[in-house]
């Protein structure tokens, strides 16, 4: 038809051939300029980006731990973990280091003195009521062998439960004989007639200073205190301490206070920072190297029935109890 080639030569013809203006959204199809490409994330001083940095140390820190074998002690290390003080990372702190420890090699024995049960529950182990725990060995004076259990963690990780029968005990052991001895003695007869060493066992203590926590100290000859990097964590220390010495000088004078570890620690916060500084200044022979830092992971590992060491091995509050766990060990190699 007439005037169709016309037609077609308009239709095809592009704006810069009529003389007008470009659309943006033709324009916007052109190639970026590399001024406005994508750059690599960089720090404020052109470095790394933090999270890249973070990654890297992570990594290194893997590195590092990966097949670690720790030094045994020579003889049985029994710890208190201990702070009257509740939400401090106490049972947290209990049932990692002994992961970490089972984990590099050593026989760790667990002992829930917690009526609560938490470290019971963290590393799997049966506690419903009936369940023998640790209460028939302090009340009734039954054989650890026969009440512990097995965790399936890893082959050498045992745990000797708590009940919530363990709740009366503090009355009953008012009444009792040699109250303050109660575990000590079942603990040394056990690791003394047991065919296979323990190397460590730790004691998880209820956020008191009553007769269960006494008899964990009396039990004991290390005490492992946790501190929350916050203010009011510092408050009640030195009430712990001359509890402490109170025992060491009329139980047990095989007591002492080895090692302090920082917990729940957020280097972001000036506070955190000034806490963590003013412990390691009054406590300096005492205080790991290495903080834990507040991990969602090292939360969610219990509700699990395992610990961060298993649940997440790779994530920042495994790998920093792992490396407490390895200097725990170092420690006791060198004393």
């Amino acid at each position: 038809m007439p005037g169709e080639p016309e037609a077609a030569s308009m239709a095809t013809a592009t704006p810069a051939q009529e003389g007008r203006p470009v659309p943006a959204t033709v324009a916007s199809e052109a190639p970026v300029p590399a001024a406005t490409a994508p750059r690599p994330l960089t720090g404020p001083t052109g470095g790394d980006s933090p999270l890249a940095r973070e990654l890297t140390e992570l990594t290194q820190r893997r590195r590092a731990l990966a097949d670690e074998r720790h030094p045994l002690p020579a003889s049985t290390r029994i710890f208190t973990v201990a702070n009257q003080k509740g939400g401090v990372g106490k049972t947290t702190t209990t049932v990692n280091l002994a992961a970490a420890l089972a984990r590099g090699g050593a026989r760790v024995l667990v002992i829930d003195l917690d009526p609560q049960g938490n470290a019971s529950t963290a590393l799997g182990a049966e506690h419903r009521a009936e369940t023998p725990s640790v209460y028939d060995v302090i009340v009734h004076g039954d054989p650890i062998a026969d009440i512990m259990q097995q965790c399936g963690e890893f082959d050498g990780l045992y745990c000797l439960p708590a009940t919530i029968d363990l709740a009366g005990a503090e009355i009953e052991l008012v009444a009792m004989e040699s109250r303050e001895h109660r575990l000590r003695a079942p603990l040394h007869r056990f690791l003394s007639e047991t065919d296979e060493p323990f190397h460590y066992v730790f004691i998880d203590c209820p956020p008191s200073l009553g007769l269960l926590t006494i008899n964990a100290f009396v039990a004991a000859n290390e005490v492992l205190i946790p501190i929350q990097c916050e203010y009011y964590a510092l408050e009640g220390l030195s009430q712990l301490l001359n509890n402490i010495s109170l025992i060491e000088r009329h139980l047990n004078p095989a007591l002492t206070v080895s090692t302090i570890l920082l917990t729940m620690f957020d280097s972001r916060t000036n506070l955190a920072n000034q806490v963590a500084q003013d412990v390691r200044d009054h406590f300096p022979g005492q205080v790991l190297p290495t903080a834990i830092p507040r991990s969602v992971r090292v939360s969610e590992a219990p509700s699990y029935g395992q610990t961060v060491i298993t649940y997440d091995p790779n994530s920042a509050g495994s790998l920093s109890y792992r490396e407490a766990a390895a200097e725990i060990a170092r420690r006791g190699a060198s004393d």
